[in-house]
């Protein structure tokens, strides 16, 4: 009966290491394919740019030198330029172009945060069966494609546009007003664009926190107004922190609306990067602007993702 009851825990104990060895090679067969992609379509293509950046420019095709060469010995000669990065920092006309790209996506971002915070708690709060159809309709800018809705903006806010045609028939002005063509355009513009990224991560975290907390903060007394700020914020911080990141990471390096709704003066990062790509050729400092904003980008996610303890 003992060598029974052996042979029966030696045979479990045997199933459930191969399903367990099982249960591992199945996670790493799924991890391997997100990995292959993150290799593939992000780390590869950013070594490219980076290896691009210490090159110098020339009038060939493709417009930049090797930094890589082979000497008359056999020897691996590397050669390095770093006037690209240190224009970056000295120049200032690329300084401006970036204070000017973080303080729009800075505003822009609290804009959406402000816009987008009210909206979501709206629709959390709104009964179910209009839920769907409120995402529904903010959702429905993504149906339209990016460049008509910018194109939108512009024939809005022109000066034979529909306020300004407005404006004068209500006989509030005499003249047109100059909407497009300056900082407060393209802030607009970045805002209805990019409005969506904060709607979404912070109303799927109200929709799945425990609401017996706000139950519990109202049988203790607290007001309505204090609960919000003291229960709906802190429980919302993780929506709020990805709807944050994702608007200001992708507003930073934006160029088609600074280029159609902004003016001449309006010099952000995205427009100054395609002009040394496209217009002066320039790919080693294109390369060499595009690792600065990465780097200016992420370590800013990685110091708040931390402080935030998210």
């Amino acid at each position: 009966m003992k060598q029974t009851s052996t042979t029966f825990s030696t045979s479990k104990k045997s199933r459930l290491r191969s399903f367990c060895e099982k249960a591992k090679s199945v996670k790493f067969y799924m991890a391997i394919f997100p990995i292959l992609w993150i290799l593939l379509f992000f780390i590869f293509p950013l070594l490219i740019i980076f290896k691009i950046s210490f090159a110098e420019p020339v009038a060939a095709m493709p417009p930049f030198t090797e930094i890589f060469s082979w000497g008359h010995d056999q020897f691996l000669q590397i050669r390095l330029n770093l006037h690209n990065y240190f224009s970056v920092i000295k120049d200032s006309y690329y300084v401006s172009a970036f204070l000017n790209s973080v303080v729009l996506s800075l505003a822009s971002t609290a804009m959406c945060f402000l816009l987008g915070f009210m909206m979501a708690y709206g629709i959390y709060k709104v009964e179910d069966r209009l839920k769907t159809l409120l995402l529904l309709l903010v959702s429905l800018s993504f149906w339209t494609s990016f460049l008509i809705r910018i194109y939108a903006w512009m024939n809005l806010f022109s000066a034979h546009g529909f306020v300004n045609s407005l404006l004068m028939k209500s006989g509030i002005i005499d003249s047109p007003i100059q909407f497009c063509g300056n900082y407060y355009a393209v802030c607009c513009g970045m805002v209805f664009c990019y409005l969506p990224f904060m709607i979404f991560p912070v109303y799927a975290v109200l929709e799945k926190f425990d609401k017996t907390y706000i139950e519990a903060a109202y049988d203790l007394g607290a007001s309505p107004a204090k609960t919000f700020w003291k229960v709906t914020i802190p429980l919302a911080k993780h929506g709020i922190a990805a709807g944050c990141i994702l608007v200001f990471a992708t507003s930073i390096g934006e160029f088609v609306i600074p280029e159609l709704l902004g003016g001449s003066d309006t010099v952000m990062f995205g427009r100054v990067l395609w002009a040394e790509f496209f217009n002066n050729l320039d790919w080693p400092m294109a390369c060499a602007l595009a690792m600065v904003m990465m780097i200016f980008i992420i370590l800013p996610v990685f110091v708040f993702k931390k402080k935030a303890n998210i």
